[in-house]
């Protein structure tokens, strides 16, 4: 059954984070927002499969994510 989750990506000194907003322990690093990219679909499938194999429950993905505008 296809899930679709909702990914964070933030600039850092070695290049970008990326971590899912549902599942917050699936989170790399990559040089290039590409190569970060590729890293947290493999971290996910990784977790996936670590979840099933532990019989424990996968966090559903499909989060709504927006910008709240306010003057500082």
């Amino acid at each position: 059954m296809p899930s679709t989750y909702t990914a964070k990506y933030t600039k850092i000194s070695s290049g970008y984070m990326g971590q899912l907003v549902e599942w917050p322990e699936v989170v790399t690093e990559g040089q290039t927002l590409e190569e970060c990219r590729e890293l947290l679909k493999d971290a996910l499938h990784e977790m996936v499969l670590a979840y099933r194999q532990q019989h424990r429950e996968i966090p559903l993905g499909g989060a709504l994510f927006e910008q709240v505008p306010i003057e500082i």
